[in-house]
């Protein structure tokens, strides 16, 4: 655990598991919120075919919805500094970082 606060730069324990919090609770949410987008253009498991497609929609569809979501999560659990800052530093790292300097 030192490792992770030491890495993120936060002190606290609390903090920590805060952050890990928001991480499993936005991943949740995203899926979640996944599922009725896909119904809304038309996809379900079982109508759609191959099932390839409708599973790569999904997963296509639950990254941004992840990344908006992120920073809202963390502000929620008091943590938005870290996931804004987070969000920034992996936009970068994908080549979008010049919408968020």
């Amino acid at each position: 655990m030192e490792k992770l606060k030491k890495r993120w730069g936060i002190s606290s324990n609390w903090q920590l598991i805060a952050i890990i919090l928001v991480f499993s609770v936005n991943g949740s949410f995203a899926s979640w919120v996944a599922g009725p987008v896909t119904h809304f253009f038309g996809l379900n498991p079982e109508t759609t075919k191959p099932y390839l497609l409708y599973i790569l929609f999904r997963i296509l569809l639950i990254f941004p919805i992840y990344q908006i979501t992120l920073p809202l999560v963390g502000w929620i659990f008091g943590q938005f500094t870290f996931f804004w800052n987070f969000e920034k530093k992996m936009l970068q790292r994908m080549g979008l970082g010049r919408f968020f300097k």
